[in-house]
């Protein structure tokens, strides 16, 4: 039985990333591919290891976020700050979270109300900080994704 292959666009297209982005992934060695002709193939698994979650799992995260951001008013002067703690992190799946969420943010179409994400680890009591500042359905829509990610 063979593995499920995605092209770069693929991958992007799933994890809401700009193409360019998992290019730079590649390159940086935090993605592994396969280099065919000019372009790259990736296992799902890799998708499974980036995310720390299944492919369906972040499918469904991903639908939700399309309808919610279609739904939303562009002409909306509120703005939401969220602070999401999650303890007992490790360092690995902190670094994941921190490279993941400000790509999922990056990955999205250009909103007129730009959203901010920092996430903070304190590694000597395995925390993780995630502070989300933007308009209501996209904070709402970041928290699910970092729902799905932290659960990984």
């Amino acid at each position: 039985m063979s593995e499920e292959v995605y092209t770069v666009e693929q991958f992007a297209e799933r994890l809401k990333l700009h193409p360019k982005t998992v290019l730079r992934f590649i390159k940086d060695g935090r993605l592994r591919a396969v280099k065919v002709g000019k372009s790259y193939r990736i296992l799902r698994t890799e998708m499974e290891a980036m995310t720390g979650a299944s492919p369906e799992a972040y499918r469904i995260a991903g639908s939700e976020l399309e309808a919610m951001l279609s739904q939303r008013d562009a002409r909306s002067r509120a703005r939401v700050t969220s602070v999401v703690d999650v303890p007992d992190v490790a360092p690995d799946a902190a670094q994941r979270l921190a490279r993941l969420l400000p790509a999922a943010r990056m990955g999205q179409e250009a909103h007129p109300d730009p959203m901010s994400i920092d996430v903070v680890y304190d590694p000597a009591r395995r925390h993780l900080k995630v502070l989300i500042v933007g308009s209501p359905a996209d904070t709402a829509a970041m928290l699910k994704i970092v729902d799905v990610l932290a659960e990984g």
